[in-house]
């Protein structure tokens, strides 16, 4: 019996693309698209990313036996493709955006209906352009049969200061039989804003891509762009970004922790944990000079130095966080009616968490321990000491141990950064490309692995850039996660994901 192909046989087997840094890419033939995708469906290789062109869709598969990664495309000069998702469901919505985006059509498709686009565009396929104006399309959700069913229609619009989606519940009594989500309320046209920008521009538009991760963003999207042209970032930048990385990290595991507290009627830690992230913010502004750390980042480096004061800022940050903080997990651990919302509830299978390659603090939950710090890895993380907290239970209660045990992680890493601090430059002058020159970066945000692929023209400018976000993989995920619990722990299984709606409509 044949070995099943591996991924560099699939990236082998096809032409090699030049000037694809730092793993490679192949423009592979439709039966070798196939075969790629049925490697997927059997859990052989994971997705990474996918997404299209005018005449081109991309894949980027990781192989987890070997560590290897690669961008498999296909051109499709026709219009149309195999579709991915007839074998792999977690590839459903981003294909479902390469047709609404350009037009090309994904033969074999098990869900026809739009994504992205709600009607509301001046013109269909708006990157592709080959149709004329768009027509509002009635968007029709699954049927479901049985006794006694009733529909819950919740959103776009939603009671708190919080971005549009729509939620419909079918439920018997108060238990949810099916949940199905609608996105896409947010989309701002952030692929075709990108197209011709030069890198500063595009980096800053980056950055804008979800807020809660604009140093992850920001961070992949210089990564990619130093990857194209061939240079690296100072090494005393490297490490600023990764300090910033971890106080973005703690303000949004502090944010997220005492908002499923709240969502469970406890208050109190909501309260404290506020407190906490507002510290990180404050202290990431009086260091940065931006509450958010929002342009911080940029391709070379990064556009400000840490200075003494700086230093001593985040060391009595960090120090007040170790006074504070476990107390609140005590707090947590020792109320029995917490732990009543929270435990058994909205489990995530690791089934479920591994067909999708679910990353972040979901996956992690459910036993998957990806981690892009870790692997692929990426300065100055490959020189730092840190866990990877895994849990298998997969419910409300272990996402939250996850962030528990990674703010613990990165106040380790911020004292292991602070402590080692290479003197020298923040950044280094981007030269222009000369030609064309493609790259892909894959980083760890708060949520999960945030992948950037790029593409610049010979003047530097972005020709495509393609920036997919964890929840892509995360939203699908909560619809499985609810089947079975009551309506009323929804928003408690919700805010346990919190995924980004912004960052998953572009």
């Amino acid at each position: 019996m044949q070995d099943p192909p591996t991924l560099a046989d699939l990236l082998g087997a096809g032409r090699a693309v030049a000037n694809h840094r730092p793993w490679p890419r192949a423009a592979v033939t439709p039966e070798s698209w196939l075969l790629a995708t049925r490697q997927l469906a059997a859990e052989r290789l994971a997705l990474l990313g996918y997404w299209g062109e005018r005449d081109a869709v991309h894949m980027a598969a990781f192989e987890e036996s070997s560590g290897a990664i690669g961008v498999l495309s296909l051109d499709c000069p026709e219009g149309h493709f195999p579709s991915v998702a007839q074998l792999h469901p977690p590839a459903l919505h981003l294909e479902a955006a390469i047709r609404d985006l350009f037009g090309l059509e994904p033969r074999g498709s098990p869900d026809p209906r739009p994504w992205l686009d709600h009607g509301r565009w001046d013109i269909r396929h708006p990157l592709g352009r080959r149709d004329g104006p768009a027509e509002p399309r009635p968007y029709e959700f699954l049927p479901a049969e049985g006794e006694s069913l009733h529909e819950i229609a919740v959103g776009p619009v939603h009671a708190g200061i919080i971005e549009p989606g729509h939620f419909r519940f079918t439920a018997q009594g108060e238990t949810v039989v099916r949940l199905e989500e609608r996105l896409g309320y947010v989309h701002k046209g952030v692929e075709s804003l990108m197209a011709g920008a030069e890198s500063g521009w595009a980096a800053r538009l980056a950055g804008r891509v979800s807020g809660d991760s604009t140093v992850a963003y920001g961070l992949a999207f210089a990564r990619a762009a130093e990857a194209a042209l061939g240079i690296e970032a100072p090494r005393r930048a490297a490490w600023l970004r990764a300090l910033m990385a971890e106080l973005e990290r703690l303000a949004n595991h502090f944010g997220d922790i005492g908002a499923v507290c709240n969502d469970a009627a406890f208050s109190l830690m909501h309260a404290h944990c506020g407190i906490l992230r507002e510290r990180v913010l404050r202290a990431a502004d009086a260091c940065f000079g931006h509450r958010l750390m929002r342009d911080r980042i940029v391709p070379g480096g990064v556009a400000s130095d840490l200075g003494d004061h700086g230093v001593a800022r985040l060391r009595e940050l960090i120090a007040e966080i170790r006074r504070r903080f476990p107390k609140l997990v005590e707090l947590y651990d020792n109320t029995a009616s917490l732990q009543d919302r929270t435990v058994a509830t909205g489990v995530l299978s690791a089934a479920l968490a591994r067909q999708y390659a679910c990353g972040g603090f979901v996956g992690r939950a459910s036993g998957r321990t990806f981690d892009a710090r870790r692997a692929p890895s990426y300065p100055p993380y490959d020189e730092l000491r840190f866990d990877v907290p895994v849990l298998d239970a997969g419910d409300v209660n272990a996402r939250v141990w996850v962030r528990i045990s990674e703010v613990e992680a990165s106040l380790s890493l911020i004292d292991q950064i602070l402590d080692r601090l290479p003197p020298g430059a923040v950044c280094v002058e981007t030269p222009a490309a000369g030609s064309a020159q493609e790259a892909m970066a894959l980083v760890e945000g708060f949520r999960g692995d945030v992948l950037v692929w790029l593409r610049l023209d010979g003047s530097g400018r972005v020709e495509r850039c393609h920036l997919r976000d964890p929840s892509w993989f995360q939203w699908p995920l909560l619809e499985a996660a609810i089947e079975g619990n009551i309506v009323a722990d929804f928003p408690l299984c919700n805010k346990s994901f919190n995924c980004s709606y912004s960052g998953h409509d572009l």
